[in-house]
């Protein structure tokens, strides 16, 4: 489901910064995105890359410990779990401050992706590090082609 809110009033250029900011403050505008319908679960943004020896996927978790996030794989399926706290949204001040907006995704997300059946999954590290989650996954040595010397009847 999307949810767009279009402005009665012209927000373009030609509109002073601070009428604008005064408008957004009553009548939020939002710019044809979602970024407003705040979800009960998100999906982390991902890179996948893959060389000669492996996969690497890289997962955008900012604000969330690594060592509460759960990487499992289960036949042949490598899943990531976790959980952003609530900022709740603006409704309970914050010492002094409230927020005004929230537009950072909360809640639970999950993530699963299919692996080929090059993947060792016996191999299978993560690491978290400056809010990037990196889970590397090693591939299976593929067999070496041989061979085969054919024997005479005699």
């Amino acid at each position: 489901m999307y949810v767009t809110r279009h402005s009665l009033f012209n927000t373009g250029p030609s509109v002073p910064l601070g009428i604008r900011q005064a408008f957004d403050r009553f009548v939020p505008v939002q710019d044809s995105d979602i970024s407003n319908a705040m979800p009960k679960h998100w999906s982390p943004r991902v890179d996948i890359r893959e060389d000669e020896q492996r996969f690497v996927i890289l997962a955008d978790i900012p604000g969330i410990d690594p060592s509460l996030i759960e990487v499992s794989m289960d036949n042949g399926v490598l899943s990531i779990k976790g959980a952003r706290a609530s900022s709740n949204g603006g409704t309970v001040s914050d010492g002094e401050a409230r927020f005004t907006r929230v537009e950072r995704a909360q809640g639970e997300f999950q993530r699963r992706f299919s692996l080929p059946e090059s993947a060792d999954a016996e191999g299978i590290t993560a690491t978290g590090n400056l809010g990037v989650l990196e889970i590397v996954i090693p591939k299976k040595a593929l067999p070496t082609p041989r061979r085969i010397t054919i024997n005479s009847g005699h």
